[in-house]
């Protein structure tokens, strides 16, 4: 494979999981960590991603005000407005974080009288600043890779919470082997969520279906919705609607 077409793709699975690592990419692409680390380099000497210990970020992730930078901007819109659906007048949200997550705060509706919880400063700025809603950050130590609050301090107030649904981001998600991410800390977070609610809501562009990273975040069993860019009857979905109600 030629240096283009690798770093084609590491850009690529970066726009996707919002994180990459350089083992995972040796892996994937047959070639060695200084390979991968010189080419993650070069990457980000020329501004297309954010150089980490162990790998790279995505400069949509990290900076997703810049509407510009965001990958697959339009269909996370499309996501967004059909999880919107999901919302309804008196209940109890959680919501998590990510740049699908900030299109989903954007369109709340200022009539609609509802709690928002978050574990994102950026998503609760956004709610914060578009609806009347009551709207509570869920603090604790900030994580610089997702911009969310991670931590004990985070689950144990989650614990103290009942909400009637959780909105939820994810990296990976098969019918197989369910949720799944790459950072453990956010991992024990999202377990926290989906224990505290009633109902749990997946947002996932349809790239991301029929993926797996290494650890689990649950089974799909455990989650009611799953609201995707693509058509509720689009073969890609038959497995999921097995299980899930596919919106």
């Amino acid at each position: 494979m030629l240096k283009e077409e690798r770093q084609a793709f590491i850009i690529h699975q970066i726009n996707l999981h919002n994180k990459v690592l350089s083992s995972d990419l040796s892996v994937q692409l047959s070639v060695s960590e200084d390979t991968i680390r010189r080419d993650l380099n070069e990457l980000a000497e020329n501004g297309k991603v954010l150089k980490v210990y162990g790998g790279a970020l995505s400069k949509s992730f990290q900076y997703p005000f810049k509407e510009n930078n965001v990958y697959a901007r339009d269909s996370k819109k499309q996501i967004a407005s059909k999880a919107l659906k999901l919302v309804q007048n008196g209940m109890t949200v959680l919501a998590g974080g990510g740049t699908t997550m900030l299109e989903l705060a954007r369109i709340i509706p200022e009539s609609l009288q509802c709690t928002f919880f978050t574990i994102s400063p950026l998503v609760a700025l956004e709610l914060a600043e578009r609806t009347n809603a009551d709207v509570i950050l869920i603090g604790g130590k900030l994580s610089r890779n997702t911009n969310i609050s991670i931590g004990s301090q985070v689950i144990n107030q989650l614990s103290e919470i009942r909400v009637d649904l959780c909105l939820l981001g994810t990296n990976s998600l098969s019918v197989e082997d369910g949720v799944t991410d790459s950072d453990w800390e956010v991992v024990q977070i999202k377990k926290a969520m989906i224990r505290c609610s009633s109902k749990t809501a997946i947002l996932s562009i349809a790239e991301k279906l029929n993926s797996v990273q290494k650890m689990k975040v649950c089974s799909l069993n455990a989650i009611s919705y799953l609201v995707t860019d693509l058509d509720p009857t689009h073969q890609s979905l038959a497995g999921f609607g097995k299980v899930v109600e596919v919106v």
